[in-house]
């Protein structure tokens, strides 16, 4: 694995986290919407809307413990990341890393933050790689 899959690692977790948890709302509505129907009255068949209200909701609860192990990871995965940052030399370096990689951001954003122009912080990230790549042969 080269630097940025290794840096990228924790901006992929948090995409599927905030994927789940969309698959999580739309879980919810769907279960909310069927037992809203069981206040009908229904003549016959009335068993089958309560099993696909069971099965709805134990997959909200799968789906709520799958998404609590990949926060849990997330912040593991992170902490991991955040100190492989730390023992780049330059503070620059790590501010890009860490607003790139840690908190996201895009590289307009990253660039405004330290005052440089997207092309100087894309050399600046660059340099930075290499020192990544230097720090986790030393691993």
């Amino acid at each position: 694995m080269n630097a940025k899959e290794y840096l990228s690692q924790a901006m992929w977790l948090d995409q599927r986290i905030n994927s789940k948890l969309e698959q999580l709302d739309t879980l919810r509505a769907l279960a909310a919407k069927v037992g809203a129907n069981l206040t009908e009255e229904k003549v016959s068949g009335g068993n089958n809307i309560k099993s696909h209200v069971e099965n709805t909701v134990a997959k909200i609860v799968d789906l709520e413990n799958e998404i609590n192990e990949d926060i849990d990871r997330l912040v593991d995965v992170k902490a991991e990341i955040t100190g492989t940052i730390n023992q780049v030399d330059d503070p620059i370096s790590q501010i890009i890393l860490e607003q790139r990689y840690i908190n996201g951001k895009g590289w307009d954003e990253v660039a405004r933050e330290i005052g440089f122009d997207i092309r100087t912080a894309f050399r600046a990230h660059g340099k930075a790689l290499k020192e990544i790549e230097k720090i986790k042969k030393r691993q």
